[in-house]
């Protein structure tokens, strides 16, 4: 499955209230004041809805940047241009 950066940084934009434009590598729970629980699961489940993937327990608890949610969806056969 192809798809691109820029809809990976729109779901992050759409979850946490902000500019797409502004999501690069070091975005992360660290660096995301709105990065909570709640919108970690929300993260979560528009990954899931977006890439046509189920993540596996295991990777929801690792997902806490941008470049491992990258890694994981990949993991998942997502390819990025």
């Amino acid at each position: 499955m192809q798809a691109s950066e820029n809809k990976l940084k729109q779901v992050f934009a759409d979850v946490f209230g902000m500019e797409a434009a502004s999501v690069n590598e070091s975005t992360s729970v660290d660096t995301v004041k709105k990065w909570d629980s709640l919108k970690h699961l929300k993260l979560v489940l528009a990954l899931e809805e977006q890439f046509g993937v189920t993540l596996t327990e295991e990777q929801t608890v690792e997902i806490l940047n941008y470049p491992l949610v990258k890694a994981v969806l990949e993991e998942h056969g997502v390819l990025f241009q």
